[in-house]
């Protein structure tokens, strides 16, 4: 493998989504929160105003296919993959289609083959606009960056995003000492479970390798025309579908459960899953217990979060 920016810490294959069985590809599907529609429209905005064509969608990581549902329908043509069958299964049922009502098509390839090896694979110079929600921090990005260059078009974008690490809104009662025992827990609990691309994630994609940083750099790619906005804490509702923000304790269970640490963790400890010791129900009774503190009644406990996200857009050379 090449020798990214010294900050930069290799990441491991990523095996915990890619391992995903039916049952858990639509337990993600079900619980994972879309994006914004602003998010999307930043996407398209940049991606057209710098001279991107709306032909073909290339979503890479797809999982159930969510962001490529949300984009096929200003492109005629929308292709979603990922390496994982149980996935990429829940996303074929879920569907979705092109502005010419053409069905995405959903297929099981990584990252780093973007669909050589598919028949018919996808072809060199035949994409437009190459997504990936949440997912790029799990790439070989040196050998992601390669297969981009291959597939995209001339003046062509791939278009990264993520979510950073999340806090307790200030506004929410006994805010401090919730934010408190959650980095406890983690700390001493969850920190085994939490690999480099978590940390990727979390840090808003800083040392995420970009084409010009690796070794060799991948010279189809222009630097200067990098673009890179972040969400939050100010307009972070406009991250996620809903703001994503406010929940109540069976939903932050839920959407906590999707976590790839808290799958590793639940890996480790099978027997705990489901029960009091389950790692989701160890913080929910602790945020319970802070909020009743604080004055809330028992049954109207909701937490509010503080979000980042961070969209990163990278253009083919004309």
């Amino acid at each position: 493998m090449s020798n990214p920016t010294p900050a930069f810490v290799p990441v491991s294959a990523e095996k915990t989504f890619s391992s995903y069985t039916q049952d858990q590809g639509a337990n993600y599907a079900q619980n994972r929160p879309d994006y914004h529609p602003n998010l999307y429209k930043t996407v398209i905005d940049h991606h057209t105003s710098t001279g991107g064509q709306l032909n073909t969608l290339l979503d890479v990581g797809c999982g159930p296919g969510t962001a490529a549902r949300a984009l096929a329908p200003y492109f005629v043509h929308a292709i979603g993959l990922d390496p994982s069958e149980g996935m990429i299964n829940n996303a074929r049922s879920l569907a979705g289609a092109s502005s010419t009502s053409e069905p995405i098509r959903f297929e099981i390839s990584t990252a780093e083959d973007l669909g050589r090896h598919l028949s018919p694979p996808v072809e060199d110079s035949s994409v437009d606009l190459i997504t990936a929600s949440t997912a790029a921090h799990w790439f070989d990005m040196a050998r992601f960056w390669p297969q981009a260059a291959r597939v995209l078009k001339s003046g062509g974008t791939a278009a990264l995003w993520t979510t950073g690490s999340t806090h307790m809104h200030p506004s929410m009662p006994n805010a401090a000492a919730i934010q408190a025992a959650i980095d406890d827990l983690e700390e001493r609990n969850l920190k085994p479970f939490i690999e480099p691309g978590n940390m990727l994630s979390r840090n808003l994609y800083v040392d995420l390798p970009l084409p010009w940083t690796l070794t060799p750099p991948v010279a189809d790619f222009d630097e200067a025309a990098f673009f890179r906005t972040e969400w939050g804490p100010d307009n972070s509702e406009e991250f996620f579908a809903g703001g994503g923000l406010t929940v109540d304790l069976d939903t932050m269970e839920r959407i906590l459960g999707t976590a790839s640490p808290i799958q590793r963790w639940r890996e480790a400890y099978p027997d705990a899953v489901g029960t009091e010791r389950d790692y989701t129900r160890i913080i929910r009774r602790e945020i319970e217990r802070l909020l009743h503190e604080a004055g809330v009644e028992e049954g109207k406990e909701v937490i509010k979060g503080n979000l980042r996200g961070v969209l990163l857009m990278v253009k083919k050379k004309v």
